[in-house]
């Protein structure tokens, strides 16, 4: 009998393949999640009635106009290290009325390298008592704890975590700081890697990325190019990224805080950004052949389209299909789809991330 994953998983596959059929693309590569045990962050409201509390979410009426409150005692699509997790920690917090008082949410960011970090947000100022109470909770649990209220962030221990992928033989290690964004599903994450290597083959000339985050692409990519200009403009993600290229021992990538209408405007020499010579960048320097873009959901300018058509080839990796189609109605001009990939990132949900090789027409 097939299983609810794979009836949802088809039905992914079938929109995918009939939207972009006009393209013409190859046969659609799919690339499954597990079907428990995949998400590596799950957020819950606390839910206090009279002495008790528990972990809580929400389902709203069908207009929308009423929430009713669900009881989560267990999260088969979190990680099983959550899961584990989740009952001990509730326990504890149960039992130290200063950890429990107007305790609003608790968030959880898990690796599969084993660490936590758990984070609690609070409808009260934090004082040195809870300061320690939450000291005694991390050495009890073994886990990083940040506790948030208004106009306060406490850290006990790392307000980030260390993961571990494994992509074509090689572990690379990556910091991912609490609040900014990773991959949700690091199973599939690593299916996501390993395509994007396979695709971009070996060339003895550079790569550009765009949207780079915390060097997620960019360190596995680098062992694929003689060099590697990686562009982000998030400054938390640029010294995530800085971190991760230096933990590595990687030493052909050069990180420069723009974003990509930024970058733009400077590889046409249209105006000039000192953040690009503190960091010794000279754009003169690189032979770029490919460009891999991870865009946000809203896709890629029309000014950074134009740019990606003077690009031998154009790797792709999209979060909103919609966007990637329209976008594709541009690079479709130049270039031609010689890969096409489904990676299952969000199973149960309508989401779909894709991924495309463009190469030059």
């Amino acid at each position: 009998m097939t299983s609810p994953y794979q009836l949802q998983l088809q039905e992914k596959i079938d929109r995918i393949s009939a939207q972009f059929a006009d393209y013409n693309p190859p046969a659609l590569q799919v690339f499954e999640s597990p079907e428990q045990h995949y998400r590596m962050r799950a957020e819950f409201r606390i839910w206090h009635i009279e002495d008790d509390l528990f972990y809580a979410m929400f389902e709203r009426s069908a207009d929308g106009k009423q929430k009713k409150v669900i009881r989560i005692d267990e999260f088969p699509i979190a990680d099983q290290g959550i899961n584990s997790l989740m009952p001990k920690l509730l326990a504890a917090i149960k039992a130290v009325p200063v950890l429990a008082e107007r305790l609003f949410e608790v968030g959880f960011l898990a690796t599969l390298s084993g660490e936590m970090l758990v984070s609690f947000i609070y409808h009260r100022k934090l004082d040195a008592d809870w300061e320690q109470a939450a000291k005694a909770l991390g050495e009890q649990l073994n886990i990083s704890i940040i506790g948030r209220s208004r106009g306060q962030k406490l850290v006990v221990g790392n307000d980030f975590v260390v993961e571990k992928l494994k992509v074509q033989g090689r572990e690379f290690i990556y910091k991912q700081v609490e609040g900014s964004f990773t991959q949700p599903n690091a199973q599939v994450c690593q299916h996501m890697l390993d395509w994007a290597c396979s695709v971009a083959g070996h060339s003895d000339k550079d790569l550009l990325e765009l949207y780079c985050g915390n060097g997620n692409f960019t360190l596995p990519l680098s062992l694929r190019f003689r060099k590697v200009l990686a562009t982000e403009l998030a400054k938390s993600s640029v010294h995530a990224a800085e971190w991760n290229i230096a933990q590595n021992q990687i030493d052909n990538i050069q990180v420069a805080r723009l974003s990509a209408e930024e970058f733009t405007q400077a590889y046409h020499g249209e105006r000039e950004f000192r953040r690009l010579q503190e960091a010794k960048i000279d754009l003169k320097t690189y032979d770029f052949d490919t460009v891999f873009v991870d865009p946000p959901r809203a896709g890629i300018d029309d000014a950074t389209l134009k740019l990606l058509q003077g690009f031998e080839r154009i790797i792709y990796i999209s979060c909103n299909p919609d966007t990637l189609h329209d976008n594709l109605k541009t690079l479709s001009q130049t270039h031609r789809i010689s890969q096409f990939a489904l990676f299952d990132q969000f199973p149960y949900t309508h989401h779909v991330e894709s991924g495309v090789l463009l190469e030059k027409l």
